[in-house]
């Protein structure tokens, strides 16, 4: 029997069968060149793995749904690099696993957050958020400040992360848990947040 238009259209089991496929080559021709150009693979100048405190206060900044409401991309459009700074570039999180870009906006764009505020800003906004911004949403979050930061599995993550190619040292894995010594978990998210953006406004 011929393999015709209208027995594509009538067979649900051939349409099904030719998306799929039409699905898989166009992603194919779109996302692998992407694995061989240097522009996503190469890391920006200067760029360095997060420091146990910082890997730590990313972690926190996961599970408490931060990317629920926060972009850490910033556009290539006027509007997006007027307001936030040089739109952002995938050498910039070539370390990060996975990454956290994204355009959900409750809150502004956090991509070039780092060293914007003060850490004692930082922290007032995360107790109570209105204090420096009287139009915010975002609840408050106490709990941070008085919960210690976990290091007990902070060396089995920062080998993980160089068994995917973060070019963390053995020495840096060692005094991991020593870095997070007497640290909170709301210090490890400040840190983390004022290292966003800062590699490559260094470099400009």
């Amino acid at each position: 029997m011929a393999f015709t238009h209208e027995k594509i259209e009538t067979s649900n089991t051939w349409l099904i069968i030719l998306i799929v496929l039409v699905v898989l080559v166009g992603g194919l021709v779109e996302i692998v060149p992407l694995y061989f150009q240097k522009s996503t693979t190469e890391p920006v100048a200067g760029l360095k793995p997060y420091s146990a405190l910082r890997l730590t206060g990313r972690d926190v900044y996961i599970r408490e749904g931060c990317y629920n409401c926060h972009s850490q991309m910033v556009r290539p459009f006027r509007a997006e690099t007027e307001r936030y700074g040089h739109y952002s570039v995938a050498g910039e999180f070539v370390y990060d696993h996975p990454f956290q870009w994204g355009s959900k906006r409750t809150g502004p764009d956090l991509a070039r957050v780092g060293g914007r505020y003060s850490d004692d800003w930082h922290r007032i906004h995360l107790l109570n958020p209105r204090d420096v911004v009287p139009e915010s949403i975002m609840p408050a979050y106490p709990w941070l400040a008085a919960t210690a930061a976990d290091g007990r599995d902070i060396e089995a993550k920062m080998r993980a992360l160089r068994a995917v190619g973060v070019p963390y040292s053995d020495a840096e894995i060692q005094g991991a848990q020593k870095e997070l010594e007497g640290k909170t978990e709301m210090d490890a998210l400040i840190a983390y947040m004022q290292e966003l953006g800062t590699d490559l406004k260094a470099q400009r």
